[in-house]
């Protein structure tokens, strides 16, 4: 499970460099402001919960049970959160209405939320 999580970490780091990288130079003629800065929220979560995958495949006191919850939670809250974002700000782009992925985001919010605190009950459980 170590491994899931860290290569699903640094694909998301990846993909959250390379858009953030596509968001700076390309997007900026194409987005309004508030777009732009919607784009850059999604990228920046998928940076921080990529991080945190490759911090929680290390932590010793999470079990391999632990561990998977914890990659779904953030992995589905990713896809859920991030991606809605990005699919949200960029449809005019593209021409779709993107519109029915508004209620998708909070969703994906609610499962990292959920993922912190699943992760820090264990580790908070473990040294009880």
């Amino acid at each position: 499970m170590e491994n899931k999580l860290l290569v699903t970490g640094c694909g998301f780091i990846l993909m959250a460099v390379v858009l953030g990288a596509i968001a700076a130079h390309a997007l900026e003629n194409y987005l309004t402001i508030d777009q732009l800065r919607s784009f850059e929220t999604g990228v920046r979560y998928q940076m921080y919960h990529g991080l945190a995958l490759l911090i929680f495949s290390q932590v010793k006191l999470l079990s391999n049970s632990s561990k998977k919850v914890l990659w779904i939670l953030f992995s589905t809250g990713m896809v859920l959160f991030s991606w809605s974002i990005f699919l949200l700000s960029t449809g005019s782009i593209y021409g779709i209405d993107a519109s029915f992925l508004g209620p998708i985001t909070p969703l994906g919010g609610l499962l990292l939320i959920s993922g912190w605190i699943y992760g820090i009950v264990k580790i908070c459980l473990y040294k009880l």
